[in-house]
């Protein structure tokens, strides 16, 4: 008798299912490409300041995938802490549903990640302990204060709501 041949679906480091088309992890390798195919990305949202490596970068060529490179910083310093704007630049995507299935990305898929999600848990007003809850279960012992205070003081007033949002806002 002869073997099955069959697909290993390894997902990302800090994957995580958001709402219904919305995820979150760290950056892919190669054994993750087969994992993202299946969720039909149209759309990812990079936090990282530098751009995303090429093999990646070629992943998202190869699948027709639309990245926004929010990361940017003018300081450059990787460990400086997300800006307002920046949650505002991702909401903008992460509520227009035509770019769901979508993928909140950074190196690792922590700090960014966590703060754009923590952000998002708290416009869909989630309670502080369980948004923390959450940050922290991804961010593991590198939980960063200034994230989580980032989190409990963003003015979610400053979002602008579609006139057709996601079901889950």
């Amino acid at each position: 008798m002869g073997r099955t041949a069959y697909q290993h679906y390894i997902p990302p480091v800090n994957f995580g299912y958001v709402e219904n088309d919305l995820y979150r992890c760290g950056q892919p390798n190669e054994l993750n490409f087969p994992f993202m195919e299946k969720l039909g990305l149209r759309c990812i949202v990079w936090l990282a300041p530098e751009e995303p490596n090429q093999n990646v970068m070629n992943f998202v060529d190869d699948q027709d995938i639309e990245l926004h490179h929010l990361g940017v910083l003018e300081s450059g310093n990787a460990s400086d802490p997300i800006t307002e704007d920046m949650i505002l630049e991702a909401f903008n995507l992460i509520l227009d549903k035509k770019n769901h299935p979508m993928a909140i990305m950074c190196n690792i898929g922590r700090h960014r990640t966590g703060t754009v999600v923590g952000c998002l848990r708290k416009l869909q007003r989630w309670n502080l302990a369980s948004i923390f809850e959450e940050y922290r279960r991804f961010a593991g012992p590198k939980v960063r204060i200034l994230n989580e205070q980032f989190i409990e003081l963003f003015d979610t007033d400053l979002v602008r709501i579609p006139v057709d949002p996601p079901e889950w806002l």
